[in-house]
């Protein structure tokens, strides 16, 4: 089939009705374009609520806004904007939409995983394209066999190199500062081994709450959430091997290298996993409701807001170091982090006195911060050693991490995004955790909104 080809990409939302696209696509590609001043793209709204050209329009204007551009670089968008009313599980309707698009063309499928698979499915043998990409949204699937069908799918309607499974962790720009971090400093390598390496821990905790998201929330919780997907893609980040170029397919095959070498610590997802759900609080300044009391949750469903599980990434560099991944909602503080902890030096003279504090590396994500702890002598007795931090703001990015993946995508590189045998290791490293939850084998501990989250029990400090 022969597209309408021009220089100016379309970027087609689907689902463009949803929050996903007023509070992170549209604001990220605003801060995209006022990077890029010369970038061009049209921005196509299709879903199936009322919205009209002028709703769609004031929400493209209002977003854009957030991105600073000047008032005519905005218009530009705006006035070649529009809305589509469509079913995109309509079959025949949806290819024809993609026909009347001008190309290249991204689909951005900014729906739930169940709609966009059915979208998908109904476009099977309809003649699709050759410049369409497909761009979706985490979760891919809701367990390993779902996505190696859906996978399994979207390599029968266009090649892989044309598929952007979206997780937006891998736009946080210090995300991508730990490749830098890592690799470009001589002395962090020789001793970024178990040798050296006692522990590693990769949080993401947030004082917010559900913050009315139990539509979709409640049936995800905070592993399928956050564990499955953006943490595990972060470890693989700061634990991979060094690439010898930094481009997608190597990036790619040394974090599926990594996460096939990682399992459950001791294979026991019954010791080696937590979880919990908030109970009424205050927490980042507000008053909370308990989660079992949120509007839209089934209390029956047990879905966990608190998420720990350990892991072993059993390989020449890391066996026996236990990684942990670590996320909750309503928690006193908010930290997104990554936290190398290093074994204490095998010998500390004696003339100094007392514990010797830990060496610690903590790579901050969001806000971009890194800060070392280091034993140093204390300045009213040198013969005892303290805890000193060195540390460095990183500076923000200009681009909201949204914004750094749609500017990937439109351009046609899946550095940041996920590929399809990524997606189904993560899906295969926690499915023993997931199936001990189902079981009731893992008990669901309650911590109070505002807390530091379930309490630590001997067996893990």
């Amino acid at each position: 089939m022969s597209p309408t080809t021009t220089d100016r990409p379309t970027l087609a939302i689907l689902g463009a009705g949803g929050d996903l696209t007023e509070r992170l696509l549209l604001p990220g590609l605003g801060t995209l374009l006022a990077t890029d001043p010369d970038r061009d793209v049209t921005v196509i709204g299709s879903g199936r609520s009322g919205m009209d050209d002028g709703d769609w329009r004031d929400l493209v204007r209002n977003a854009l806004r957030a991105g600073d551009r000047s008032p005519e670089q905005i218009d530009g968008i705006v006035d070649s904007t529009r809305f589509v009313e469509l079913d995109v599980t309509d079959a025949e309707a949806f290819s024809d939409f993609i026909d009347g698009l001008d190309g290249p063309v991204v689909l951005y499928f900014a729906l739930p995983p169940a709609v966009t698979a059915a979208a998908c499915e109904g476009l099977r043998g309809r003649p699709l394209r050759d410049d369409v990409r497909f761009a979706l949204e985490k979760p891919f699937g809701d367990d390993l066999a779902s996505a190696r069908r859906m996978n399994a799918l979207l390599t029968d309607l266009v090649p892989e190199d044309r598929v952007y499974r979206v997780d937006h962790f891998l736009g946080e720009a210090t995300v991508l500062n730990i490749l830098g971090m890592r690799f470009a400093n001589r002395i962090m390598e020789p001793v970024w081994t178990a040798e050296h390496v006692e522990r590693i821990d990769v949080v993401a905790d947030e004082t917010l709450a559900l913050e009315g998201r139990a539509g979709y929330y409640d049936s995800a919780g905070a592993l399928v959430d956050m564990l499955q997907s953006h943490l595990l893609l972060v470890m693989a980040l700061a634990t991979m091997d060094a690439p010898a170029r930094l481009d997608a397919t190597e990036l790619h095959d040394l974090i599926v290298t990594t996460l096939r070498a990682t399992r459950v610590w001791d294979g026991d997802p019954l010791v080696s996993s937590r979880r919990g759900r908030y109970t009424a609080g205050r927490a980042g300044g507000r008053d909370v409701v308990s989660y079992a009391d949120e509007d839209g949750v089934d209390p029956a469903r047990g879905t966990e807001t608190f998420a720990e599980v350990v892991l072993e990434i059993r390989n020449q560099r890391w066996a026996g170091v236990p990684v942990f991944l670590r996320s909750g909602k309503a928690l006193g503080e908010d930290s997104m982090r990554v936290t190398v902890a290093f074994r204490p030096p095998r010998h500390v003279p004696g003339a100094f006195s007392g514990s010797v504090p830990p060496t610690r590396l903590t790579i901050g994500i969001a806000p971009d911060r890194v800060s070392l702890d280091l034993a140093t002598n204390a300045a009213d007795d040198r013969f005892t050693l303290e805890s000193t931090r060195l540390s460095a703001d990183l500076g923000d990015s200009e681009l909201l991490p949204y914004g750094e993946v749609l500017g990937r995508i439109l351009d046609g590189d899946r550095l940041l995004t996920v590929r399809g045998d990524v997606a189904e290791e993560c899906w295969r490293i926690l499915t023993p955790v997931i199936e001990a939850w189902e079981a009731g084998g893992v008990p669901l501990e309650e911590y109070e909104a505002g807390s530091d989250g379930p309490a630590v029990g001997d067996r893990r400090e």
